[in-house]
C-alpha cells in the first residue's frame, strides 16, 4: 500500500473536512464533532442534504457499472475517494471485471486509516491507495503508475471534488494535466455542485463551509462543461446526476422535495 510523503499528516479535528462531513451525511461513524456540527447546520437549512450526498454516491455507482460493463474499462484512478462506504468503486468494477485495477487518492489522513478496506482486491485485480492532494497531480500520477499502466485507458474519477477547489487553485489546469497524462480511450468522470437550480440554498451552504474554513465553489453548467473540453461526452451528456442513465440504478431511492444541485457527466478522450 502506498501512502507516504508530504500528503501524510496528522488528523486535524479542529476544523471540518469534506470527506468526514460527507461520511456523516452518508450515516458513517468516521467523523468528528466538528464535522457533525457542520453537517447538522447544513441539514438545518436544507433537510434534503443527506439525500443529495447519497444521490452523488449513486451517480458514482451507476457510472462505474457502465464503465466496467459497457465501456470495457479495466483501470480506475479515483481522486477525492472519501471514507469507504459500501459498495466502494473497486467492488463494483471488480464485480463486472475481476481483473480491474483501481488506485484511490485522498488528502484526509483519516481515509488512510481505512485504506485496508480500499485495498481488499479480487485475486485477479489490484487496488492501491495514494495519500495525496488533487493539487499534486504530478505526485498522484507518479505513484499511480506503480499500479496502473498509463499506456492503456484509465477512468479518472473526480466525483464531488472540483467544487472544493477555488479559482485560485486553477481547477481547469489541474484536471487538464491529469487528463493529458492518460491515453486515448480514457474517460473523465466528474460531478460538481451548481447554484443553477437553487441559488439561495447553495449560497447558504457555501457560507457554512466558509465559516468552517472550507472552500465550496459552485459552478454554472457552462463552467462545468469547460472541464470536458476536448473530450467526447458520453450520452446523455452533462446533466443533473439523477438523469445520468437512471436505468442502471441499484437500490436507489427518490426524494421529490430534494433539489439535486449537482451536474455530472462522463467524457471519453478521443
Amino acid at each position: 500500500m502506498t501512502g507516504t510523503g508530504p500528503g501524510t499528516a496528522r488528523i486535524d479535528t479542529s476544523r471540518p473536512h469534506p470527506a468526514r462531513v460527507y461520511d456523516w451525511f452518508l450515516g458513517g461513524k468516521d467523523n468528528y464533532p466538528v464535522d457533525e456540527e457542520l453537517g447538522r447546520q447544513i441539514m438545518g437549512v436544507d433537510g434534503t442534504a443527506r439525500h443529495i450526498a447519497r444521490t452523488n454516491r449513486w451517480f458514482m455507482q451507476r457510472v462505474t457499472r457502465w464503465l466496467a460493463a459497457e465501456a470495457g474499462v479495466r483501470q480506475y484512478l479515483d481522486i477525492g475517494t472519501g471514507i469507504p462506504t459500501e459498495p466502494n468503486l473497486h467492488q463494483i468494477a471488480q464485480r463486472h471485471a475481476p481483473e480491474s485495477r483501481v488506485v484511490y487518492t485522498d488528502n484526509d489522513p483519516l481515509v488512510l486509516q481505512h485504506a485496508e478496506a480500499l485495498t481488499h482486491s479480487t485475486p485477479e485485480g489490484v487496488t492501491d491507495y495514494v495519500q495525496a492532494d488533487v493539487r499534486e497531480p504530478g505526485r498522484i500520477l507518479r505513484q499511480a503508475r506503480e499500479t496502473l499502466d498509463l499506456g492503456r485507458p484509465v477512468a479518472l474519477s473526480l466525483v464531488a471534488l472540483t467544487h472544493f477547489l477555488g479559482d485560485e487553485d486553477d481547477p481547469y489546469a489541474l484536471v487538464a494535466r491529469l487528463v493529458d497524462a492518460l491515453p486515448s480511450g480514457s474517460h473523465l468522470v466528474l460531478s460538481q455542485l451548481t447554484a443553477d437550480f437553487d441559488p439561495e440554498a447553495v449560497g447558504r451552504g457555501v457560507a457554512m463551509y466558509a465559516a468552517g474554513g472550507v472552500t465550496l465553489a459552485p459552478r454554472t453548467r457552462a463552467e462545468i462543461a469547460r472541464f470536458f473540453e476536448g473530450l467526447d461526452l458520453v450520452d446523455p451528456g452533462l446533466v443533473q446526476v439523477t438523469d445520468w442513465h437512471p436505468e442502471l440504478a441499484d437500490g436507489e431511492s427518490t426524494d421529490d422535495s430534494a433539489v439535486i444541485s449537482l451536474y455530472g457527466a462522463v467524457g471519453r478522450k478521443p
